[in-house]
């Protein structure tokens, strides 16, 4: 019997995640020497439990439709893991001969890929390594970019600039809508890609990266009243006073999974009771991470690449690392994929430089905007209003 490789989802899917799947598998398929390619069945839980998808048979129009397919197709998870949880996987991995293991996830996920290298190391095994970044959020460190904040990037941009064409042609009410990210404000910045010449974008944008006073709030939203009767603000769901406590109490959280409590709602009704002012919420929620009519093609194209290098790396002896991206030009955009070491990544967080946040702390800069623009594929599609 010859070697298998096996592939790891963990942390919350995303719109491409499927994407560095298929890159994976059609790169596996090249090597000769692999009997299997496995995938765990719901993340590390599968893998703990000897439950693998075989993956090396399916034929390549059903291979396919993973570009085009939001969530896992082989199933992820959270799984709180301690080093019990490690040792076993070990066991796992020599009883189904697995010599190369690949994770796809976000911060947790690569410091689960991190802890099961220096757990074979230690054991003495030649098992290989690798993680394939992946997160919507954007928050991984060392890399310019990770393959899934791209299309959640265009998804809440062209549903930002829809509200606010919305809110032109009525306006009427302050309408608040709630981003995605814990820590970092990747998401909620990505708002600001709605405004371009057409003029149809947010009018306030609020991050986590700086604490959140309320009443600074509603004087912002005081002063554009005095100019306008109809207002679109975009806020993080992970807004932190200045204090460092969430302005709503999260409802539910376990390890890093944190169930945030509705700040859209809460932001909204802070202007009811404040100023006297029709207010709405509005939360996209699971739509941001699972629109494929709004993926990006340039992230569906990285998230393929990232899947393809990182089984390239394995299977010619890399390990203990994860694919990367290098930003080389952004016009025109270049990017250049490269390994950085798992000990650089795991559980560093990367949060929004101060470069990109505005001074008032209520919106982003051109820098940012320069930044983000390649990465959500085609220009947004222009609007018009004679209702000025």
């Amino acid at each position: 019997m010859g070697d298998s490789i096996l592939i790891v989802h963990g942390g919350g899917p995303t719109a491409v995640i499927n994407a560095s799947l298929y890159g994976v598998i059609n790169e596996a398929k090249k090597y000769s020497r692999l009997d299997h390619i496995y995938a765990a069945k719901n993340g590390t839980g599968g893998l703990l439990r000897e439950d693998l998808i075989e993956l090396e048979k399916v034929p390549e129009h059903k291979l396919e439709r993973l570009l085009q397919t939001p969530g896992s197709a082989i199933g992820t998870s959270r799984d709180q893991l301690e080093q019990p949880e490690y040792d076993r996987m070990v066991e796992v991995l020599q009883k189904k001969q697995i010599k190369y293991v690949l994770f796809n996830g976000g911060n947790g996920t690569m410091d689960a890929c991190g802890k099961l290298y220096k757990t074979c190391r230690a054991k003495g095994l030649d098992i290989k390594v690798m993680g394939i970044p992946k997160t919507m959020d954007n928050d991984i460190a060392m890399t310019d970019h990770s393959p899934g904040f791209g299309s959640a990037a265009r998804y809440l941009a062209q549903s930002v600039k829809e509200v606010c064409a919305d809110v032109k042609g009525l306006p009427i009410h302050v309408v608040v809508i709630e981003a995605s990210g814990r820590n970092a404000g990747w998401i909620t910045a990505a708002s600001a890609m709605a405004a371009d010449e057409d003029g149809v974008g947010p009018d306030l944008i609020y991050l986590p990266e700086r604490p959140f006073d309320e009443d600074t709030y509603i004087e912002d939203i005081k002063k554009l009243l005095e100019k306008k009767s109809g207002i679109v603000v975009v806020a993080s769901e992970g807004l932190k006073d200045k204090e460092g406590k969430p302005v709503v109490e999260p409802i539910f959280k376990i390890g890093r999974a944190t169930y945030f409590g509705d700040v859209s709602a809460h932001l909204a009704n802070l202007v009811i009771k404040k100023l006297g002012y029709k207010a709405r919420g509005e939360k996209p929620g699971l739509l941001g991470r699972a629109s494929v009519s709004l993926q990006s093609p340039v992230d569906k194209k990285e998230a393929e690449l990232a899947g393809k290098l990182a089984c390239e790396a394995v299977m010619n002896g890399e390990s203990g690392k994860m694919v990367a991206f290098e930003r080389v030009s952004t016009c025109p955009y270049v990017m250049k994929p490269f390994l950085v070491d798992l000990d650089q990544v795991m559980m560093h967080e990367r949060t929004m430089p101060d470069e990109y946040i505005n001074e008032n702390g209520n919106g982003v800069t051109e820098a940012f905007k320069e930044w983000c623009k390649p990465l959500l594929g085609a220009e947004l599609p222009k609007m018009i209003s004679f209702n000025e």
